[in-house]
């Protein structure tokens, strides 16, 4: 575990600088999904189409549980989970790396605030086209995306650095908020 989390982490560094693009446009329609995975540790089936029914949804996809950045990312998600809920919206984490660990994250790192899904051999990662090849293996890439109850994508971001995504993710539903209250 600890060389992986190495790998992810020499990767990062290796990748910060890359332009911070998202594969999925704004405007696209958002993959609809079914995955497992925990919230505060206890097990649950998030339903993106369920989500949507009660408000815009932000969806992260992060690298691997209990690295340094999906760490760091977590906590500021976690953070900002209640502001997010004041505006309506959903908040769901997404990895295709070591999901065997996301019951733990949901309770250790995502501090019990929001859910956080296991995406086995990165097929969702893939639809979205937020997918890294590492060590060998398919990861999903740190890209952040809101959307909008009528499954169109309002926010599309890619960023190996997690310091920007909390910020990006709130800015847009906040806009979106503005224009439907």
């Amino acid at each position: 575990m600890r060389t992986f989390a190495i790998a992810v982490l020499a990767a990062a560094m290796t990748f910060a600088t890359a332009a911070a693009t998202a594969a999925l446009p704004v405007g696209a329609v958002a993959p609809d999904f079914s995955l497992q995975g925990a919230l505060g540790g206890q097990p649950l089936t998030f339903s993106l189409k369920t989500a949507l029914h009660k408000g815009p949804v932000v969806l992260y996809f992060f690298p691997a549980a209990f690295t340094p950045g999906c760490t760091i990312e977590a906590h500021k998600f976690a953070e900002a989970t209640d502001e997010f809920n004041k505006l309506g919206a959903t908040v769901i984490g997404v990895t295709a790396g070591n999901i065997d660990r996301v019951t733990d994250f949901s309770k250790v790192e995502c501090r019990n605030k929001f859910a956080v899904v296991a995406d086995p051999g990165a097929r969702i990662a893939a639809q979205y086209q937020a997918t890294l090849s590492m060590a060998g293996q398919q990861l999903s890439n740190r890209t952040s995306y809101v959307i909008a109850p009528d499954g169109r994508i309002l926010l599309s971001y890619s960023d190996l650095n997690p310091e920007q995504h909390v910020a990006k993710t709130l800015a847009a539903v906040k806009a979106w908020q503005a224009k439907h209250s």
